[in-house]
């Protein structure tokens, strides 16, 4: 082969070979091809799902739900047969009206004490009104014995008439006391009787909580997911019977730790959704993760065992969607997503959510 062959066919192997490494240096975003986009295909559409159970058992008598369909926050998802419910509750209230008719019995028993008070009050008075009589009867005939005036005879009489009366005058107070007590014996009941009125109370509105959750029920507006209750099912507490996810969704993009500096919250995101023919939405930075992903596996790596090969980390950044989007309604989580943040834009925190 001719000189100038074998230098053409060399140009242009060097060439071949150039214009390969400039393609994967552009294809990985190294540089000189490197900008100021970070990109991640590490990111997911996330959001709440709520998994929906009973807080009592019983059988399933109503389901009228079905897998993936739309509800509203109220609306039934499924009802446990509440006869049971019913006469507890209807038992409580029972108890209730016992405990405040013992009540209401009670208070006539202080206002009937307290009139045996009044009268043990007036009997006092009338007993002492008698001593009085006595005592001035007594002292008016010792009196007259001493001038020989009135008989011995009539001055016994007269003693045991004060003596009568003193003794009556004793009695009458000692009646006013018992009286007093049993005041008192009927107010300490009544803080015990007024207690149990309250337990009924709270029997009663604890038996009407169970028989209305009963009613199982949307906790917020959503889609369902598969619904695994089942008429005539017997279910328990803590029974899973359907899952609910919420219409609010954000994403989650898994930065590896050299590609966040200069990501600041309210930076623009945009991403795109595999599962909708990699439809474009826009979205800003909410906020970064406390921690690189690896720290909150259940399993964590040591690295002061073995050898040591470095690994980059990741750590979730949580971006808000914006709202009023085209087929915004379509995301779900767990879809996957490409995120693309432009660091050169200036960061609008105003508009970024913070906790």
């Amino acid at each position: 082969m001719k000189p100038v062959f074998r230098s053409i066919a060399t140009y242009v192997t060097a060439a071949v070979g150039i214009a390969g490494v400039l393609i994967v240096l552009y294809a990985w975003d190294l540089p000189p091809f490197s900008g100021s986009v970070e990109t991640t295909n590490d990111a997911y559409v996330r959001g709440q799902v709520t998994l929906i159970s009973p807080q009592l058992a019983g059988y399933l008598v109503e389901v009228p739900v079905q897998d993936y369909q739309k509800v509203k926050t109220g609306d039934l998802i499924a009802r446990i047969d509440d006869r049971i419910y019913v006469q507890k509750l209807a038992q409580a209230k029972a108890g209730q009206e016992t405990a405040e008719a013992s009540l209401a019995n009670s208070e006539q028993s202080r206002k009937s004490a307290e009139a045996k008070i009044f009268s043990a009050k007036a009997a006092v008075e009338s007993a002492q009104a008698a001593f009085d009589a006595a005592k001035t009867a007594y002292n008016r005939t010792q009196s007259l014995l001493k001038g020989n005036v009135s008989t011995q005879s009539d001055f016994e009489k007269a003693q045991a008439t004060y003596d009568q009366a003193q003794a009556a005058v004793h009695q009458a107070q000692a009646e006013e006391l018992v009286a007093e007590q049993d005041l008192n014996t009927i107010v300490v009941n009544r803080r015990s009787l007024e207690a149990t009125v309250d337990s009924a109370k709270a029997s009663v509105a604890l038996a009407d909580i169970d028989l209305q959750n009963t009613r199982i029920t949307a906790p917020q507006d959503g889609h369902l997911g598969e619904v695994s209750g089942r008429l005539g099912q017997y279910v328990s507490i803590g029974t899973q019977i359907a899952s609910l996810v919420p219409d609010y969704v954000w994403v989650v993009a898994n930065y590896k730790e050299a590609q966040l500096d200069g990501m600041k919250p309210g930076q623009k995101v945009t991403f795109t959704v595999d599962a909708l023919g990699h439809q474009s939405f826009n979205g800003r930075i909410e906020r970064f993760a406390p921690a690189t992903g690896s720290e909150f596996a259940v399993i964590k790596s040591d690295n002061a065992t073995g050898n040591f090969t470095k690994v980059a980390q990741r750590i979730p950044v949580r971006i808000a969607i914006e709202p009023n989007q085209p087929l915004i309604d379509k995301l779900v989580p767990g879809m996957s997503v490409i995120a693309r943040v432009d660091l050169a834009q200036q960061s609008d925190t105003a508009t970024a959510q913070t906790d």
